[in-house]
């Protein structure tokens, strides 16, 4: 589909878009709830406030795409490629993150409630007062990590790399951290780990 024209707010509901070439399309406010997105190229794609609740995206090029406001309850990402992504004010509530790429992507305020993000790659990701309630990070990397403010109440970060993160004021009660690299980090009461 690369190159046509997707009007904003285009109805894809339940479609069959797997390994489409969808690089740079607009696809703002689009419902692509249930949509089939399997190894699909969003590459630099707007998908503003779109609606992918329950998408199958597993192993989807989403790096540098505009995720804001999104949509993404209970969608399969496992494997995707999200590296820079605007993930902003998204929800991810429940989504499967599975060994995603989130390099460097931007996901302030977004829901990730009880997301699985195992062994996922947020090296450098902007994780600013997120919602990441319940979240399973176990052996994910979040070295370098902003966590300012997130909200880690019950994660399960076992084995999770930390390594520089930055956790000022972040919430980890109930947190499992058993076995997390925290060298360097900067812990909730503001000191920094040896």
């Amino acid at each position: 589909m690369n190159g046509y024209k997707i009007q904003p707010g285009a109805k894809l509901t339940g479609a069959n878009l797997r390994r489409a070439n969808l690089r740079r399309a607009n696809l703002r406010r689009a419902n692509l709830r249930r949509a089939d997105l399997f190894d699909a190229d969003l590459f630099d794609a707007d998908l503003f406030d779109a609606n992918l609740g329950g998408a199958n995206l597993e192993n989807a090029n989403l790096a540098g795409a505009n995720l804001a406001g999104a949509n993404l309850e209970n969608a399969n990402l496992a494997g995707a490629k999200l590296s820079r992504a605007n993930l902003e004010n998204a929800n991810l509530a429940g989504a499967d993150l599975v060994g995603a790429k989130l390099l460097s992507a931007y996901l302030r305020r977004a829901n990730l409630r009880r997301a699985n993000l195992t062994g996922a790659k947020l090296t450098g990701a902007k994780l600013l007062s997120a919602n990441l309630t319940n979240a399973d990070l176990r052996n994910a990397s979040l070295t370098g990590a902003d966590l300012v403010g997130a909200n880690l109440t019950n994660a399960d970060l076992r084995n999770a790399s930390l390594t520089g993160a930055d956790l000022a004021g972040a919430d980890l009660a109930g947190a499992d951290l058993a076995g997390a690299k925290l060298q360097g980090a900067k812990v909730p009461d503001g000191t920094i780990r040896d």
